[in-house]
């Protein structure tokens, strides 16, 4: 398969699911008290949808940073970007979830907080599996020197920690969780995860 050809469908893919957060913004309308107060009950449908939103978005960003930098895809890999999408999709489903139940408290609050960061999770191990069979596969332009190489996937992976353990804190502090989701997005937005690495090679393909 050509490259640009899986790279244009990953952009339509992760296009789709950005664009269906929103749809879960909503307030029930007159009737239902003061829109003030309809837009106050709705935070953590704001704050969850912020979240994903720049979580997709930073993913996607840096999806192109790995294309960018590959001479040529096989099989394998088309079937590891195919499972980085399935989680993409089913960040709408768990944000809404969440932003639901976290409202009304207990267990049913804690649960759906565990499965939004466990979504994440599994995104983040399924990115993280790209980017090592790129690697690994010598599918870059340029082969990275080993030290380059694992200075890449732990940058680019290390977030997979902190989603790992807002699941478990999910279960005795469901808000706390939600910040530490919010955090790994700041990381990521700070820092170039596997660059200037993976830059490196992208500079190869466009000489």
């Amino acid at each position: 398969m050509d490259r640009s050809r899986l790279e244009t469908f990953s952009d339509g893919v992760f296009a789709v699911a950005i664009t269906l957060l929103a749809l879960d913004l909503s307030v029930a309308g007159p009737g239902h008290g003061s829109l003030g107060h309809q837009l106050t009950r709705q935070w953590p449908s704001y704050v969850a949808y912020a979240v994903s939103f720049f979580t997709i978005g930073i993913i996607w960003v840096n999806h192109h940073g790995v294309f960018h930098a590959l001479a040529r895809v096989d099989r394998v890999l088309v079937y590891l970007n195919l499972a980085l999408l399935f989680f993409v999709v089913a960040i709408p489903f768990a944000t809404s979830t969440m932003a639901d139940y976290l409202r009304g408290g207990g267990a049913d609050a804690r649960l759906a907080m565990a499965l939004y960061a466990a979504v994440f999770e599994l995104m983040g191990l399924a990115f993280g599996s790209v980017l090592v069979w790129s690697i690994r596969r010598d599918l870059l332009v340029a082969p990275l020197p080993p030290a380059d190489e694992r200075r890449a996937i732990i940058r680019f992976t290390i977030g997979n920690v902190a989603y790992l353990a807002a699941i478990g804190i999910a279960f005795v502090s469901p808000y706390t969780a939600l910040g530490i989701t919010g955090l790994v997005a700041v990381y990521y937005m700070a820092e170039r995860t596997a660059a200037p690495e993976l830059e490196q090679a992208g500079r190869r393909a466009d000489s």
